[in-house]
């Protein structure tokens, strides 16, 4: 009786100090003396967001999800675009890449949604395995299907795009070491331990709480030397 009521001690401690690390990994960003330039990335599932108050917690810019592939396009986009604009951060679009839809008509896509903006940081393009898309196509052809997209998007924004390139994406194509751009890599607490050039920016966490925003939203630092 006496060991089952130990263990059930036990138990609730763990259950507690659970509790106590999800509350600080919620809330934890990596510091500012280190990495004085953050910000958020938004979507449509980030839910209400209050730009000022936002701002006021520490976001200095914002990326916004814009499209998705040939077609989709985020619905909250336009206002989270204009939210950001009016409440004094800096701004850019993000579109999710599809393997299974032609670079054309992506482009088509994300040039039709994404105003021309001079003040807009660059836009990035979203490289992951969509669950959607089980095509794999081989490194070459994808490549050159990136280099038309890139060069489409490119023209619009009249600025070099960032890749934000997940850890599998990297390791089946080799993308940070096959197409010279500024690449954003993710990876919870610790700074990404992949890519074969040096990350500009780096999405620390994706499931931060910050006040301003309905719904978690990933976090996101820029290395120091590319803060100006």
């Amino acid at each position: 009786m006496k060991t089952l009521k130990w263990a059930g001690l036990w138990l609730l401690l763990l259950a507690l100090c659970g509790v106590v690390l999800w509350q600080v990994a919620i809330r934890w960003q990596p510091p500012t003396s280190q990495y004085p330039m953050q910000g958020a990335t938004i979507e449509a599932a980030s839910g209400e967001v209050h730009w000022p108050t936002l701002k006021a917690a520490g976001a200095q810019f914002a990326y916004i999800m814009a499209t998705d592939g040939d077609a989709g396009r985020d619905p909250a986009f336009q206002a989270n675009w204009a939210g950001a604009r009016e409440a004094g951060l800096r701004y850019g679009a993000i579109h999710r890449w599809q393997l299974c839809r032609l670079a054309v008509d992506q482009a088509t896509n994300f040039i039709a949604t994404v105003p021309r903006d001079p003040d807009a940081l660059p836009p990035a393009i979203l490289l992951d395995f969509d669950h959607n898309c089980s095509d794999r196509p081989d490194a070459e052809p994808l490549i050159a299907e990136l280099a038309t997209f890139l060069s489409m998007i490119e023209a619009h924004a009249q600025s070099p795009a960032i890749l934000y390139v997940t850890r599998d994406f990297d390791a089946e194509y080799a993308i940070t070491s096959r197409v010279e751009r500024s690449v954003w890599l993710p990876r919870r607490l610790f700074p990404p331990d992949f890519g074969a050039v040096p990350w500009v920016m780096w999405q620390a966490s994706d499931i931060r709480r910050i006040d301003g925003v309905e719904n978690p939203v990933a976090w996101n630092v820029v290395r120091p030397e590319q803060g100006g």
